[in-house]
């Protein structure tokens, strides 16, 4: 079953390319016709591709993986935002910073410097500075959330990028083909598609168009997130609490929580025998009872015992 209907696509102008003017020559074999001076993508090739990438993402985030959202030309910028929340992905819907995936070192410093200044101000400790102080750190706050508010989350290189226009994203792109990194991108019929290792055609300056091809990549994610926790069992949310933890201990506090469960156990180990001797059946207290009895004099008693001597010393004489 196709992710999206033609009627939907006819509906938000996917199908409109450029002039011919503008074309590039590489796109030849998705442009369907021209018509009023105007290429036509073939929506067939784009439904295709559609269901391409969307099981690609799905599986992607199904397995553990990250879908980066990219996109920072203006028609693009809200819908950018709005679905890769939706999905709670990272994304950059403003200017993509030279390095941030090849430097991705240095661009975590700054989010965790972003992530430090705001801690701060929740402490209160911006009051205790001079109003210029404050105000600078407080400007400081709000740019590098412009800029790295949408990774803000991220912590690792992700592990496909989906991008709303190649040439305007030309870094990014060059980036992650440096790193051997998935694209999934919406080529209009100017841009090239070479670099590009999924390439959906569309029209890449339509904001319904954008808004409809983002939404599909989004609930792709969406899909994958329910499908790898219907496959994690409970056990394994357990023991990644556990690892988590163990970040922030130390190595003798580590030790020593370790022999105390090591106590623990041997504690439990020697309850158990007591327990089983407490729910003995009551037979043990069978003595008491027995005390109670009337007491068989001796004289009976060594009668009885000197009995069957007697038998056994005749039985050898016969």
């Amino acid at each position: 079953m196709a992710v999206v209907s033609m009627k939907e696509l006819l509906e938000t102008g996917v199908h409109f390319g450029h002039r011919p003017q503008r074309w590039n020559p590489k796109m030849k074999s998705y442009i369907f016709t021209e018509r009023n001076r105007v290429h036509i993508i073939d929506l067939q090739q784009t439904i295709a591709a559609l269901n391409i990438a969307y099981r690609l993402i799905q599986e992607t985030v199904a397995a553990g993986g990250a879908v980066l959202f990219v996109g920072t030309k203006h028609q693009a910028q809200e819908t950018i935002a709005y679905e890769a929340q939706r999905c709670e992905m990272p994304y950059v819907n403003q200017r993509w910073l030279g390095g941030t995936l090849t430097n991705w070192r240095t661009i975590r410093k700054r989010i965790d410097y972003l992530l430090n200044l705001e801690a701060r101000r929740d402490r209160g400790d911006f009051e205790r500075l001079t109003k210029k102080e404050a105000l600078g750190l407080e400007r400081q706050i709000e740019k590098l959330n412009i800029r790295l508010g949408g990774i803000r989350e991220m912590r690792d290189i992700p592990d496909i990028l989906f991008i709303t226009d190649v040439q305007r994203e030309a870094t990014a792109v060059k980036e992650a083909n440096k790193l051997k990194i998935p694209i999934i991108a919406m080529v209009d019929t100017n841009c090239d598609p070479d670099p590009i290792d999924y390439l959906i055609p569309a029209n890449d300056d339509a904001i319904r168009a954008i808004k409809l091809i983002t939404s599909k990549m989004a609930d792709a994610v969406l899909e994958g997130i329910a499908q790898r926790k219907g496959q994690e069992p409970e056990a394994i949310e357990v023991e990644e609490i556990g690892i988590e933890d163990e970040k922030y201990l130390s190595a003798a506090t580590l030790a020593r929580l370790k022999e105390l469960t090591f106590e623990e156990d041997e504690g439990e180990a020697k309850a158990e025998p007591t327990a089983e001797a407490e729910s003995e059946p009551e037979s043990a207290e069978e003595p008491d009872e027995i005390v109670d009895e009337p007491a068989v004099e001796t004289a009976q008693v060594e009668e009885a015992i000197e009995e069957p001597a007697t038998e056994n010393a005749e039985g050898q004489e016969a």
